[in-house]
């Protein structure tokens, strides 16, 4: 019923040329698909807040219309490379010299010891920072700036859940809370 009348106000919006804001729904509390609007997909990708309804892009495209460019990239294969490279140096690892950033890593994936937040906790910052205003590192850099591609990457594995490693086709890193919502 939900869906029905979701569908019917769709409709009726698009039948007077108004639009919906689909952020209103991102992050939003459900059970199920029908918790969500169409637009979205009620899954589980913010570690420690259940399932939220997201938007998600078609199965074998990306957000941006290309073409899937494959499985979700993982911390230790391919993001943490990329952040000891361009990252932990002198900024955001033991040695915080070149920033006095202290309430944060990115040398190590969770909260170390003493609750400092490590990557896992910051990826949509690092996915804001790197890939889409791609400001960090800042510009001009003793530190090699990521390429196109480890940008693309690190977009890819925040968006994707942040996964720490996969081990056997499971990961090690995010509960697996399903994408489909339940239906």
């Amino acid at each position: 019923m939900k869906r029905l009348l979701a569908s019917a106000s769709l409709s009726l919006c698009a039948a007077l040329a108004c639009t919906i804001d689909v952020a209103d729904f991102t992050g939003k509390k459900c059970e199920a698909a029908w918790d969500c609007p169409g637009t979205h997909s009620c899954v589980a990708v913010r570690p420690g807040e259940g399932r939220t309804c997201e938007v998600l892009g078609l199965p074998g495209l990306s957000d941006g219309g290309e073409e899937d460019a494959g499985p979700v990239p993982t911390w230790c294969a391919d993001i943490q490379p990329i952040m000891a490279a361009s990252c932990v140096s002198s900024c955001h690892g033991a040695d915080t010299r070149d920033s006095n950033q202290t309430s944060f890593r990115l040398d190590y994936y969770a909260p170390d010891a003493g609750g400092l937040p490590g990557a896992q906790a910051k990826a949509e910052r690092i996915r804001q920072r790197a890939s889409v205003t791609q400001d960090m590192p800042p510009s001009p850099s003793t530190v090699p700036l990521p390429t196109a591609e480890q940008r693309a990457l690190i977009a890819r594995w925040a968006a994707g859940g942040a996964p720490l490693c996969f081990d056997g086709g499971v990961d090690a890193g995010v509960p697996d809370g399903g994408a489909d919502g339940g239906s």
